[in-house]
Formats: structure tokens, C-alpha cells, sequence
């Protein structure tokens, strides 16, 4: 389950002093592409946001799997909490998005699990980012913080477990506080991974939708 489904190429973005590796796959005729922002401690390898970009992919949309950390700053337990500094690799992976040839006409929307969710929201309160749609999993939009929840317009899904007990409330605290167009589901029987037979599939179904709703 490891592994990149096939229709991937591999790109790399350059992040100021770093380069980010990164996967991009794009269905013919696709009109958006996701930009993956994973949590702390995962990959671009990371075989939950890899099943739902592939099923994505299946849906038509396209996708932007990078690691947002250098090897040696993953090592740093510390950095990978540092929301601010993965909320400007995520702004930098926009921009190249957006003069990339092949993705600068595209819509592009955020997919964000876990410490991953509050930099994919503080990026989408910047208006240069022009995300047009936002989806966690699991995530904390709470450690986003409520100046950067309440600037945020494009629509915005939050899924989570019925079983991710002290999450739920998390997420309901930060869905208050966005004020653009929104919705929460909680998956019924689901813990904070998703590991539970057909839990990810209901993600990604549901974050499927939701971004063919916005970047089609």
C-alpha cells in the first residue's frame, strides 16, 4: 500500500533555500489539482493520501503529493509541528503550481491530514494562493488559529472519525470559527487514521465530491 499509483511523474519545487520532492498526476481533461499537505511524520509515500489522490485521479482530478519537510528537518520533531514553516512550502508549491505549464490554467484545491489541515487553511487565507476549494482529514484546522480561520473563503470540508475522540470537538471548535461556505462530516465507526475497513474509501468519496463541486 506503500506505493505511488502509477500515473505519477515525479517533479521538484524549488522552496527557497530547499527543494521539495513531489509527485503531480493529471487525468486528461482535468480542470483542478489537489495539492496534498500530510502530517507530521508522513511523505509524499504517504499510502492514505495516495489512495485518495488515486482515487481522485479516477474521479478526474488531478494531484500534487510533495513532502513538505527535507529529510534532515523531518528528523526534527519540533519542525514538524511548525505550522508557519509548512504553511510556506505549501505556498510555495501554489506558485509553482501555478507557472507549471501543465497546472498554471488549473484550479487548485488543498487536501490537508492532521498538522497538515492547519497549514493548508493558513494557506488558503492568503489570497495570493487562490485555492478554490479545502479538504481535511483527520486534521487539526484548530492549530490554524482563528485569524487565519476566519480569512479563509474558499469552501471548506472537514472529516473526521466518530471515534477520534478529543478531535471532534477540535473540529468543531475551528468549524465555528470559518465563515465561508462549509461542511463536517464525521464518519461513523472511523478512529483518527482511517484504518477501519471502507472508512478511507468514504474519505475519499466525500472529498472527491467536494472537489468536483469547486474545480470543475
Amino acid at each position: 500500500m506503500g506505493h505511488a499509483f502509477t500515473n505519477q511523474k515525479p517533479v521538484q519545487i524549488d522552496a527557497g533555500q530547499v527543494k521539495l520532492e513531489g509527485n503531480l498526476a493529471l487525468p486528461e481533461g482535468t480542470h483542478g489539482v489537489v495539492l496534498f499537505a500530510h502530517g507530521s511524520g508522513s511523505s509524499r509515500f504517504s499510502p492514505r493520501n495516495n489512495f485518495v489522490a488515486g482515487e481522485l485521479f479516477n474521479a478526474g482530478i488531478g494531484s500534487l503529493l510533495i513532502d513538505l519537510l527535507t529529510p534532515r528537518e523531518d528528523a526534527d520533531y519540533e519542525t514538524r509541528f511548525d505550522i508557519p514553516l509548512l504553511t510556506t512550502r505549501l505556498t510555495a508549491a501554489t506558485a509553482w503550481l501555478q507557472q507549471y505549464p501543465a497546472t498554471q490554467a488549473l484550479k487548485i484545491g488543498y487536501f490537508g491530514a492532521s498538522t497538515g489541515a492547519a497549514a493548508a487553511l493558513q494557506a488558503a487565507a492568503e489570497p495570493e494562493n487562490s485555492v478554490a476549494a479545502v479538504v481535511s482529514r483527520g486534521g487539526r484546522p484548530d492549530l490554524a488559529g482563528g485569524n487565519f480561520l476566519a480569512r479563509v473563503s474558499a469552501p471548506t470540508l472537514l472529516i473526521i472519525g466518530g471515534y477520534d475522540d478529543g478531535v471532534i470537538q477540535l473540529n468543531e471548535e475551528a468549524y465555528a470559527q470559518l465563515r465561508c461556505k462549509k461542511e463536517l462530516v464525521i464518519v461513523p465507526g472511523a478512529t483518527h487514521l482511517f484504518e477501519e475497513p471502507g472508512t478511507l474509501e468514504q474519505v475519499a468519496r466525500h472529498a472527491a465530491v467536494w472537489f468536483k463541486r469547486y474545480l470543475d
